[in-house]
């Protein structure tokens, strides 16, 4: 987990110095040791903890019992390790998770090599810890999701590019080649690992020697990556598309609103003192640690810069840039050692640990009372309620016997197939939008099923557009959930039968 890393000091470090006959603490050995406490106590959450599964995670199982080499919105490495874990441990939520905090205390490990190697194992030690305990990571320690994917992916292609850059070696540029593809495999934004890279080697003069190896990294990712791109061109190239369409940029291109929110939000995925020392450090990355600080300064900016634009023109979710806080951390951290402000390091890990464990070990304690937790203050308040809904739903599938699950929205068709039993694996979504917006409108389209009859969960009002498709649409029944995307939800429940196809104007 911890990757080996000598000491190299490349610039000036302020540390203490033993008194004699007291030997130097082993700093790669308390890293493997905190990493593993901390992921150990993430486990045991898991295990134990109630909130089931967000209906992204949902749909990343459903994608794990039908493995291929893409999916419509997202490359297929999530899937193929939800695919690992549950085909060992069951298909219970922690299995569906157990991935997650495990590939963080991966990504830990390479930011302790990063460190190590740039500067010195004890600023390798801090920065793992730091890293660790980040908001963002802790909540993605919680969650199955592409970033949880990324993050090692991307942690890993820097250590292997740095230990690359010391001799040359080809094995490490083969290295770097397999970490890019496999974040390439996560998460298309291992792209903007490339750019920095490429950039970096460009713009310095004396960088530019690397360029072959990159090349031959890049040729290895493109190889490792070759799957996913014959998936897409099989299937008209629905990732790409997906992930154009996701950047929102077809209408107004001005909104100073979301970028704000955008930077706000940054406080909460980096914490609060990391994120305006990054801030001050990009500002003069020279005067605050030489050539490691630039290194590191290219892999954290770029990504920063292209989501904060995005989120200008459009918009943009909080965890996009969460990639750059891999180098971002170590910048961080040994300006702060290095000025002697390790009570300040210190202090910002302790704020983290106890946010976390305020909001998830808090929220799920008076959840497990049985006490109503208002959404605004319940993080996880979009995890619940699905196992209730998917109780009810299942109750009326028994009682009508021949029906196959519709829905009209992609989040509840995911969280249903999960939490209905026996699973509803050949559900379909009603759409009024036509064309393909989802993976079950490219596998498995309503238009497929002209005929047959259906159990409808509805959340979207759109019974008067539905009952033109179908011979007979006849309201059944309403589902009240206490808990969901807004803190409560009404579903209702209809029996459409006799499919005649999408009506014109729908």
């Amino acid at each position: 987990m911890i990757p080996d890393a000598p000491v190299q000091t490349p610039v000036t470090i302020r540390s203490a110095v033993p008194a004699p006959g007291i030997a130097s603490p082993s700093y790669g050995a308390m890293a493997a040791w905190v990493i593993l406490a901390i992921t150990a106590a993430r486990l045991l959450w898991l295990a134990f903890q109630s909130a089931g599964l967000y209906p992204d995670e949902a749909q990343y199982w459903f994608w794990s019992r039908h493995l291929a080499f893409g999916y419509y919105s997202k490359p297929p490495l999530v899937a193929w390790l939800i695919a690992l874990t549950t085909a060992i441990f069951g298909n219970g939520e922690f299995a569906v998770r157990l991935s997650a905090p495990l590939l963080h205390a991966v990504a830990s490990g390479f930011v302790y090599g990063i460190a190590a190697r740039l500067y010195d194992r004890r600023i390798g030690y801090w920065s793992a810890l730091a890293y660790a305990t980040l908001p963002g990571v802790s909540l993605s320690a919680f969650l199955i999701s592409t970033d949880a994917v990324l993050l090692p992916c991307w942690a890993a292609a820097l250590y292997t590019f740095i230990r690359a850059r010391e001799n040359d070696g080809l094995g490490w540029w083969v290295a770097t080649g397999c970490a890019i593809g496999l974040g390439l495999l996560a998460k298309y934004a291992m792209a903007y690992w490339l750019l920095s890279a490429f950039g970096f080697a460009v713009l310095r003069p004396s960088e530019r020697r690397h360029l072959r190896g990159l090349l031959v990294a890049l040729g290895i990712a493109a190889l490792i990556v070759a799957p996913n791109v014959w998936w897409n061109w099989s299937h008209h190239f629905a990732t790409y598309l997906h992930t154009r369409d996701n950047a929102d940029l077809g209408g107004s291109l001005f909104h100073p609103r979301e970028l704000g929110y955008f930077v706000l939000s940054q406080l909460g995925v980096f914490g609060p003192i990391y994120f305006v020392a990054m801030l001050a450090l990009f500002a003069a990355p020279t005067r605050f640690g030489g050539p490691p600080a630039r290194l590191l300064t290219t892999f954290a900016w770029p990504s920063l810069i292209i989501i904060a634009i995005v989120s200008l023109l459009s918009r943009a979710q909080p965890n996009w840039a969460a990639p750059a806080y891999v180098s971002a951390v170590v910048l961080v951290v040994e300006a702060a050692l290095r000025r002697g402000w390790r009570r300040t390091v210190i202090f910002s890990i302790a704020l983290h640990l106890g946010a976390a464990i305020v909001l998830f070990g808090g929220s799920e304690l008076i959840a497990s009372e049985g006490l109503s937790v208002p959404a605004k203050f319940d993080p996880l308040h979009r995890l619940r309620g699905w196992r209730q809904l998917g109780d009810a739903v299942a109750a009326q599938l028994a009682v009508h016997p021949g029906l196959r699950l519709m829905t009209d929205d992609r989040e509840i068709v995911a969280a249903l197939i999960y939490y209905v039993h026996p699973h509803p694996f050949d559900a379909v979504i009603w759409d009024p939008v036509p064309g393909i917006s989802n993976q079950w409108d490219l596998e498995n389209n309503l238009s497929r099923h002209r005929g047959e009859n259906f159990l409808a969960v509805t959340v979207h009002n759109l019974a008067d557009q539905m009952r033109k498709d179908f011979g007979e649409f006849t309201e059944l029944t309403t589902i009240d959930i206490k808990s969901g995307p807004n803190g409560g939800q009404t579903y209702t429940l209809y029996i459409a039968r006799d499919y005649r196809g999408a009506t014109a104007g729908n």
